[in-house]
């Protein structure tokens, strides 16, 4: 094994991986501040629809700190229509609700704001905006959709815009000839590799994640790379449990080593081909798309 993959191997056991398992549920440590009587919550309509409702972390939650689980929190709830459209968000209620500061809700609601979830206007207020308004490709809402009601459509959603990305990226990533990353890539196939014959799920998703964002960086178009968190973001959701003898991941694995050697070659149509082949490894895609034909 090479000290690459020994490293990274290691370091990702060691690491939180930030996920919850199933029917796992964030309890989020708000400190209580001595001597001070807390004023009761405001009711909110129906039980459902109740801002204290906790719901499932995301599997690439950036958050830190009472402002990241607040920001998780409500986003989640938005997305899963918990909170629904033009629902009113009113800050005091919030910061009541969740035991914190008017500053970490206000700083919350402009993260959500950024995102496209509400909108606070003068004489308005903050309410919660419809899908349309959504940023669809922020990592954050990919992740939310992905773990809510709505993770068919999240996945089958990434699925397709993988179709449209990764391909093309082969190719052009095979006239390139960057040396340092093609050697990179063929780092990840190896850490991938070991991953794989240990059950190692958390490394294996993390060569792979890797291996997909150097691919799209060799391709050397900058708006392609550009999308590149998208990619990682849809790796990181449509991923299944993975063991030593995973007929999936071995399947994988062989494509991830064709691409390399494709673009050793630089063969273009050939590394089109087997990134090609490898979106329809998983039995979900083939659902989604068909399997390509040899040009």
């Amino acid at each position: 094994m090479s000290t690459l993959a020994h490293t990274m191997m290691t370091a990702a056991r060691s690491a939180d991986s930030g996920l919850a398992g199933p029917g796992e549920i964030d309890r989020y440590p708000y400190a209580e501040t001595p001597g001070v009587d807390r004023v009761p919550a405001p009711a909110w309509e129906g039980h459902e629809q109740d801002l204290g409702r906790v719901g499932r972390r995301a599997a690439g939650s950036r958050g830190r700190g009472l402002h990241g689980q607040l920001v998780q929190q409500l986003g989640q709830m938005i997305v899963s229509g918990d909170l629904g459209a033009d629902r009113p968000l009113v800050p005091e209620e919030i910061g009541q609700r969740f035991e914190v500061s008017r500053t970490v809700v206000r700083e919350s609601l402009r993260v959500l704001e950024a995102k496209g979830l509400v909108s606070a206007r003068p004489n308005v207020g903050t309410r919660v905006r419809p899908v349309s308004d959504w940023n669809l490709l922020d990592p954050d809402i990919i992740e939310w959709r992905a773990f809510g009601p709505q993770r068919d459509s999240q996945r089958r959603e990434l699925t397709e815009l993988r179709w449209t990305i990764e391909p093309l990226a082969a190719r052009l990533a095979a006239g390139n000839g960057r040396d340092e990353l093609q050697q990179r890539l063929a780092d990840m196939v190896e850490i991938m590799g070991h991953a794989l014959g240990q059950g190692d799920a958390l490394t294996f998703t993390r060569a792979d994640a890797e291996f997909h964002s150097l691919l799209i960086q060799l391709a050397g178009n900058r708006m392609l790379e550009h999308l590149s968190g998208i990619v990682s973001a849809a790796l990181q959701v449509s991923g299944g449990p993975l063991t030593g003898c995973d007929r999936h991941g071995e399947a994988a694995l062989g494509h991830h080593g064709r691409i390399v050697d494709a673009l050793a070659a630089g063969d273009g149509v050939a590394a089109e081909n087997a990134m090609r082949q490898l979106l329809t490894v998983h039995p979900d895609v083939e659902r989604v798309v068909p399997a390509p034909r040899e040009h």
